[in-house]
This record gives structure tokens, sequence and C-alpha cells, in this order.
């Protein structure tokens, strides 16, 4: 299956890199960072042209599951010294050329059409300490980059998933998925929108061909496969709830503070979310990207399950965790000799994940009445 290509494909850009490289890829139209290789360095500009041409190889993979798949153009990049920098005189908008590096430099880039691809993740990190060998379009980028970064974070979590699914072997579940996204891409125009229903079609079929246990593995897998987060983004629900929000996945949120215990007594958070961009089924609420985002960035409490209510302007999601986190306040003790007392059968139901892919909608109000 595709999945396996595009595991192949990863692990062989991955041994490619090295970790004070001085090339890297990235979009010459917007500076994005191409899906694999984003946040990978490499040793020479030789082997970043090999890792350029297996991203478009992964890309031209992922693009057979998605044939809207937006193509960009990849490029190599490298390190400069700033401590050399000069002031220079501004560029004038009539000769684009002076804002880039040497005209040797530019014609070896042009000169090699394998450094060009696709590309498709941002990533914010040193792109001041980088120079770019072609020229970058920066006025539509600006105006694009909400729309652009909502189809990147898309994909990128759709990818992960259907590599899982591949590594797993759950063959038939990835062949239902696809067969759901070519249906709707039969009746969906709009590329924004089609790889929001891809997100929820993909959840839709974990939930009903998984069990929970299923589930969760190939989520904690998918997630495991995702590029690391920046060390900035330390507190795991704000960073994803920021990146989410920054994608135009949400409009906006804001959390519940401090963190609560449900009535199996698991730590829980709860956060209210406006503008939410995927769209309730059958009584449940994708949650799918905010799951696989969280446990990316999750070291220690890990999401265990998610619960849904609408509220007037969106929803309120309360998300479990598993308590790892050592803490020692009073109500953790209590809810620890809680689980001492109860049998075994009922500590292995209490900790069944639920809710990691789609979240049951509960009415509004019910959970406030449950807890009083």
């Amino acid at each position: 299956m595709i999945g396996t290509t595009l595991e192949d494909i990863r692990d062989h850009i991955g041994r490619l890199a090295s970790g004070d490289g001085e090339y890297r890829l990235v979009c010459a139209r917007y500076g994005d960072r191409p899906v694999p290789a984003a946040g990978l360095r490499f040793p020479d500009r030789s082997t970043a042209r090999v890792a350029a041409r297996a991203t478009e190889q992964y890309r031209a993979a992922l693009r057979r599951y998605d044939p809207e798949l937006p193509r960009y153009d990849v490029i190599v990049c490298q390190l400069y010294d700033e401590s050399a920098r000069t002031t220079v005189e501004e560029p004038k908008r009539s000769d684009p050329a002076s804002v880039f590096v040497s005209d040797d430099e530019r014609e070896s880039e042009l000169d090699d059409e394998s450094e060009r691809g696709d590309g498709d993740e941002r990533d914010g990190g040193d792109d001041r300490e980088w120079a770019l060998t072609e020229p970058v379009v920066n006025g539509s980028a600006k105006r694009n980059e909400r729309r652009r970064r909502l189809v990147e974070f898309c994909h990128r979590i759709a990818a992960v998933v259907f590599e899982s699914l591949s590594a797993s072997g759950k063959r038939r579940v990835e062949e239902a998925v696809m067969d759901r996204y070519f249906a709707l891409a039969e009746r969906v125009g709009d590329p924004d929108d089609l790889c929001l229903r891809l997100l929820e079609g993909m959840a839709a079929e974990l939930a009903d061909r998984l069990s929970p246990d299923e589930q969760a593995s190939i989520l904690a897998d998918a997630a495991g496969r995702l590029d690391a987060p920046t060390p900035a983004a330390a507190e795991p629900v704000t960073a994803t709830l920021d990146e989410l929000r920054g994608c135009g996945i949400v409009d906006d949120f804001d959390r519940r503070e401090p963190p609560d215990f449900d009535g199996d007594g698991r730590r829980t958070t709860d956060i209210r979310l406006t503008g939410y961009a995927l769209s309730p089924r059958c009584g449940s609420l994708p949650v799918l990207p905010i799951v696989v985002d969280l446990l990316g960035r999750a070291s220690k409490r890990r999401p265990t399950g998610t619960r849904v209510e609408p509220t007037d302007d969106g929803w309120r999601v309360r998300i479990a965790f598993d308590d790892e986190s050592g803490s020692d306040d009073e109500s953790s003790e209590e809810h620890r000799s809680d689980d001492e007392n109860r049998s075994d059968d009922e500590n292995r139901r209490r900790v069944d994940p639920d809710g990691l892919v789609v979240a049951p909608i509960r009415s509004a109000g019910s959970s406030a009445s449950s807890e009083s």
C-alpha cells in the first residue's frame, strides 16, 4: 500500500539528514518546509538534492490519496554566517535577484531540476539565518498563509495516520478511508474544504472499524511520526490549541484552570472552542487532529479520551489524561486510593481509551450536573 511507500521514503530522508548540516529544503515560493524533510538538515548540497528528489517521491505518493494536494517548488538553501553580514542597500522592486545569493549559486540551483519538488510545511525556527537560493514571492504568501497552513496541517496529520495504518497492517481501514475520500472528492470542489472532509472521513472510519485500544495504538504511533515540537512549545495543550488556531482549525479557544478530575478519577482539562472547522457526525465530533497533535507534544500526561458538549458559540471539550505527572496534591492521593479499592476489571474499564478519534456529544449542562 501507499503508506508503506511513505514510511520507507521518510526513513530514507531521515538517514540522509545530519544534525549539524548546513543545508535544508524550503519552498521557493512561500518559504515553507516540505514534508517529510521539515526540520531536517543535510551535510552538503548533493545530499540535499537527493533528499529533494525523495521528498518529491513522497509527495507524489501522498497525492495518490489526495489529488488536490498543493504543489510547491522546493529548493536547497544554505546556512550563512550572520556575523559576516554587512549593511547593504535595500533592493529595488525591479531587481529581485539582488536580495539573494551569488549568480554562481543561483545558476547552480537552476541547472539542477532535481532540486525542485513539492513542499508543504512551515517551520518558523531560524529562518533569518538561512539564505534562499531562488526568489521568494512574499506578497501572496502573507495573504494566504492561514489557508496554506490549514492544508499543510490536515495533510500532515493524514499522512502520519496513513503511515501508521499501513505499518500496522490495517489495510482494510486504509482502503475504506480512501473510498470515502474519493466519494467526497467528487462532491467537494474547494481544496481547503476537501482536506477537512478527509480528516472527518478518516476519523469516522477509525471509529467504526477499530476497537478503542486499536485506535489508541494507531494514534500513538502516528503521533510519533510527527516532527518533534520546538522546545519553546513546552505546555502541550496550549501549544496544540495555538497550532489549531494558527492554521484555522479553530477560530479561538480558552482553557479552564486548574485541571480537574472526572467521575472515573482521571485528570482532565476543559477547553472551549469557537469556530471549529470539523463537523459532527452521528452524535459525535471528530477530534482526531486535536488528539494526534497533542499526543505528539505530550511526553508525560497523554490524552486517554475526550467528551464534548455544545455551547452557544462552539464546543466545550473535556480531555482526560493518564496521570503520570507524579502530582502530590491531595486530590491525586485520594484518587490513587480509589484505584486501589477498585477491582482489576473496574480499573481496566476505567483506563480504556474513549473518544480519541470522535468524541461523544453530550447535551449541554450534562457534565455539570453529573459532577455536582
